[in-house]
């Protein structure tokens, strides 16, 4: 990995010109059904748009585009459920580097199914994402592999923190986004656009959805 630094709001404007050749932004609908149930003005960003279907393809786009020669020649490796996975095998693909992802041996087939059809090599090891990763970790150090943590990588979080600078742009006036929280990495890139246009990413600004927490992450949005 990479020397870790907090990404800034430059870092999320830096992304979005990175990411922009290969991700379309995408659309923000109200529904006014949605709304009065919740008693407010409801927009949803529909991330399902992504060509994987899931919002983290803007980290992977954006960390392997910035990735060294040499990183690029040894290639990469993460572990993930699904999701993460596909991210880094979409933007692997484009960049036309090795990527091997290690998933739980139960993972969701569809999922598993999809990161091969991208390309990537799949590695089953384990009962849950923790052994997958810990198995990563150790193929990261026996061949060298750039190991790409799921979310504790700065390109990433900057990656994702566009989806918010999106939302903010076409909608100005919004008052509180919600961000579901698995790895955290898009909560912090939604709190670092937050600050920068002038809200609390500790007050209302961003909203942090979960249900019952458990160690912290939820594996299986990872």
């Amino acid at each position: 990995m990479s020397e870790l630094t907090t990404p800034t709001f430059a870092d999320v404007l830096a992304a979005r010109d990175r990411i922009a050749p290969h991700l379309r932004p995408t659309p923000l609908y109200r529904y006014p059904v949605l709304s009065e149930l919740v008693g407010a003005e409801v927009w949803v960003k529909h991330e399902n748009h992504q060509p994987v279907g899931a919002f983290k393809v803007r980290g992977g786009v954006n960390l392997v585009a910035q990735l060294s020669e040499d990183e690029r020649r040894r290639g990469l490796v993460t572990a993930s459920t699904g999701n993460h996975g596909q991210s880094i095998a979409f933007a692997a693909g484009l960049h036309d580097v090795k990527a091997t992802i290690c998933v739980p041996e139960q993972a969701n087939p569809v999922k598993v199914g999809a990161i091969r059809a991208l390309g990537a090599e799949i590695v089953e090891h384990g009962r849950d994402f923790d052994d997958a990763r810990e198995h990563c970790e150790r193929l990261a150090a026996e061949h060298g592999y750039r190991y790409v943590h799921s979310a504790n990588e700065p390109d990433l979080i900057s990656g994702v923190g566009t989806i918010a600078l999106e939302i903010l742009e076409e909608q100005p006036g919004t008052d509180v986004v919600v961000v579901p929280l698995g790895g955290g990495s898009g909560v912090a890139g939604a709190c670092i656009v937050a600050e920068a246009s002038g809200r609390s990413p500790s007050s209302s600004s961003v909203c942090v959805a979960t249900p019952a927490m458990s160690s912290g992450s939820f594996p299986e949005w990872t």
